[in-house]
């Protein structure tokens, strides 16, 4: 094959040719470069923070709802994107707590299909703004989490001796472990814990500890022992360390042989957290959640969905979209979706027909949209009416929005 030949061929093919007209499109006309800079220049009001003067009132709020969360009875849940956000609530953005404290001015947007209006937010570092729901909302999606609303706690957590019958079996015990090291490297590590799992009682498991590396080859307290019915260790240390590898405690030990060891099952994270999760072990709730070490809390997963659209037989497109873009798409504003043909782009968009060695545009049923490169993006399966090209680009004519995922 003459490579050369090839790539002139490509380059001279008629959907590439671009004229003045085509070369235009990439510019801006003066009436509008005018009507955009009057808008810059006329800047919309912005809200501002400033010193909350009544802020006493709402500190204990804020020391209250962080012990709460500390305690597991609160935790850290994404906001997805049908969520409504109300008067009352508490949020993390950027790291810090924010309270939604009262909304002034609600009214309906159309746009979006949501009220909006001014708030008063307080934040716990002693500031309050008045900005608007809507762009509060988009900073918790952005870069931030709702809170759950406060959760029972259970008084019967863990098994009593009257909660098993016959078909159970008590497979061992979950214990919490205090290290008493003399060893600076250990003594100084707040909040270190070992947890571990054990087939015989506890006592009898830690008889030994001062010479034992799983235990720093030093003594150790018992802080809580559980009972566990119909459960293995694998699966045990298996939730485990998918929930706590980020806080996993790395240290070496030497034992009496010299020989060096790397203890594993020591973790660095709140005792009222491992209370909480091991409660969750035992309910079988805690593969809903994750633990965030930046704030200590429980985090609620939010499982992404997974598109239930049969696509058998249909021809589908996978795009990247903007999300104001993927916003007009999904409530039907914008009926057309554009893609420059580019040299990069031409396999994807084009192919030629061996029998006449014509190009012709590539046809799909359907585009899938994603907005976006992270695991849990918003995405939509949406029809195709018709493809046509026009002056460098192809227009994805659409047609009914088959799914939204996210």
């Amino acid at each position: 094959m003459d490579i050369d030949k090839e790539l002139e061929k490509i380059l001279n093919d008629p959907l590439l040719e671009m004229t003045e007209k085509e070369r235009a499109l990439f510019d801006m006309p003066e009436d509008m470069r005018k009507v955009t800079e009057k808008k810059k220049s006329k800047a919309d009001y912005v809200a501002q923070r400033k010193p909350c003067e009544d802020f006493y009132r709402y500190q204990p709020l804020f020391e209250k709802v962080h012990k709460e969360l500390k305690q597991g009875i609160r935790s850290l849940v994404k906001l997805s994107k049908t969520e409504n956000i109300e008067v009352g609530q508490y949020f993390i953005v950027d790291g810090q707590m924010v309270y939604l404290d009262r909304m002034e001015e609600k009214k309906w947007n159309k746009s979006n299909k949501r009220f909006d209006g001014r708030t008063r937010c307080i934040y716990e570092n002693g500031t309050e703004s008045d900005i608007l729901l809507q762009t509060l909302r988009k900073n918790v999606m952005d870069n931030g989490y709702a809170l759950t609303e406060l959760q029972e706690e259970t008084h019967q957590k863990f098994f009593q001796e009257s909660d098993i019958v016959d078909t159970d079996k008590v497979t061992g015990y979950i214990y919490v472990l205090k290290s008493l090291s003399d060893n600076p490297a250990i003594s100084s590590q707040k909040n270190l814990y070992k947890i571990g799992f054990s087939t015989t009682s506890v006592e009898e498991r830690i008889a030994n500890a001062i010479n034992e590396p799983t235990y720093l080859m030093a003594p150790v307290k018992i802080i809580e022992t559980y009972k566990i019915v119909n459960m293995n260790s694998h699966i045990f240390e298996t939730i485990l360390h998918r929930l706590f590898d980020a806080v996993s405690f790395k240290v070496t030990v030497t034992d009496d042989e010299g020989r060096v060891h790397h203890p594993k099952e020591w973790f660095v994270v709140p005792l009222n957290i491992l209370d909480k999760v091991v409660e969750k072990i035992l309910d079988g709730t805690i593969l809903e959640y994750t633990y965030n070490p930046q704030l200590e809390c429980l985090e609620k997963i939010v499982a992404k969905k997974i598109s239930q659209f049969d696509t058998r037989g249909m021809k589908i497109l996978t795009l990247n979209i903007k999300k104001v873009f993927f916003d007009q798409i999904v409530r039907g504003e914008k009926k057309i979706e554009y893609r420059e043909l580019k040299q990069t782009t031409l396999n994807r968009y084009t192919y030629v027909d061996e029998a006449d060695g014509k190009r012709y545009l590539r046809r799909y049923d359907a585009l899938r949209l994603f907005v976006g490169y992270k695991k849990d993006r918003e995405g939509a399966l949406v029809q195709v009416l018709d493809t046509i090209y026009h002056d460098g680009v192809v227009e994805y004519h659409l047609g009914e929005v088959l799914e939204i995922l996210g």
